[in-house]
């Protein structure tokens, strides 16, 4: 099995190994709320709580907070809070954050671009497998019996 060329060197027999590092900071980079909030910060500028829950439309204060703590933990994302009444705490990305937004701008422009047609691809997908299932189990019309 073959990999692509740039994954060679990282995956040498094409095995994607569950106890591969990788494993875990894909999961994190790419969670629904993870790769948001690294695009949200992709521009450069230090943003508030408050601009990323706007930015990041129907995260909950609850997920918002764990994907923050664990993109920091990364080293993705660096919280600034600065020692003030009210407490004033900023986010933005680390050099390694924005190397990986860097990477997932393209990625998400290509999203954007395609997403009306996948999702409408899949929903006809679904309409379609959902009538020939009724169809399937509708009872087969009686034929009367000549005599």
């Amino acid at each position: 099995m073959m990999v692509s060329a740039p994954l060679r060197q990282y995956f040498p027999d094409g095995v994607f190994s569950s106890g591969c590092p990788s494993r875990v900071v894909l999961d994190h980079v790419t969670s629904k709320w993870g790769t948001l909030v690294i695009l949200a910060l992709a521009e450069g500028e230090a943003l508030r709580w408050s601009e990323l829950r706007r930015r990041a439309e129907g995260v909950s204060e609850k997920m918002l907070a764990q994907t923050l703590r664990q993109l920091e933990a990364d080293g993705l994302v660096h919280r600034d809070a600065r020692p003030v009444v009210p407490p004033h705490v900023e986010y933005s990305l680390t050099d390694r954050g924005a190397g990986l937004a860097e990477r997932m701008v393209p990625l998400m422009a290509w999203v954007a671009d395609h997403a009306p047609a996948i999702v409408s691809d899949a929903s006809a997908a679904a309409e379609a497998a959902t009538a020939a299932a009724a169809t399937a189990a509708a009872p087969a019309a009686a034929t009367p019996v000549r005599r």
